[in-house]
């Protein structure tokens, strides 16, 4: 059994889903501080390291076990995004995304004792449509507190679809984790049957 170094609902339902077994343990890490000493970096960058940091946090206990970390980022225009801290802050992420291109960095990394083993990133781009200010209103009614905890302002296996005129990448990247590559890191280290 694996450790998830995550709390993201997302990514305990993709691993359930794909038959993993898992415990879902979240890094206790100041993401804000690692990613304000990686400014330069390009954002696949600053997801892999974020994955890396969370999984060997976790893993420091010195439980021998294999641990799963995993980050997303979202780019508009440039900017990056964090999860938003409110409502009204949720608001002003969707005004900023109406009519753009959202360009989503997903990275996941296993550690075991510490060390790196294997790491991977992927990225979807998301075309936002023209948000009315009244769509806004309705859809955070219906969404808000549940994107409180998602980077972007959406879930894309809920309403969240919305948001968007056309998605380019892999569902489960923009569900917040390279499924697939992961699943083949765990079947490489013999974590999973091949």
């Amino acid at each position: 059994m694996i450790i998830l170094a995550s709390q993201s609902a997302s990514r305990q339902a993709m691993l359930s889903a794909a038959g993993v077994a898992f415990e879902a343990r979240p890094a206790a890490i100041d993401e804000r501080s690692l990613e304000s000493s990686l400014v330069d970096a390009p954002p696949e960058e600053i997801a892999r390291v974020l994955a890396v940091e969370k999984a060997q946090a976790v893993s420091s206990n010195g439980e021998g076990r294999w641990v799963l970390g995993s980050d997303s980022l979202v780019v508009v225009d440039g900017q990056r995004f964090h999860k938003p801290r409110s409502r009204e802050e949720a608001a002003d992420h969707l005004r900023f995304f109406s009519g753009r291109e959202m360009h989503l960095y997903s990275a996941a990394a296993l550690v075991r004792d510490q060390h790196l083993k294997f790491d991977c990133n992927d990225r979807a781009v998301l075309v936002v449509r023209e948000l009315s200010q009244a769509f806004i209103n309705a859809y955070l009614d219906a969404e808000w507190p549940a994107v409180a905890g998602c980077v972007g302002v959406f879930r894309i296996e809920g309403r969240g679809v919305q948001l968007f005129d056309s998605i380019e990448g892999n569902h489960f990247t923009i569900l917040g984790m390279p499924l697939l590559k992961v699943l083949w890191g765990l079947r490489q280290f013999g974590v999973m049957a091949g």
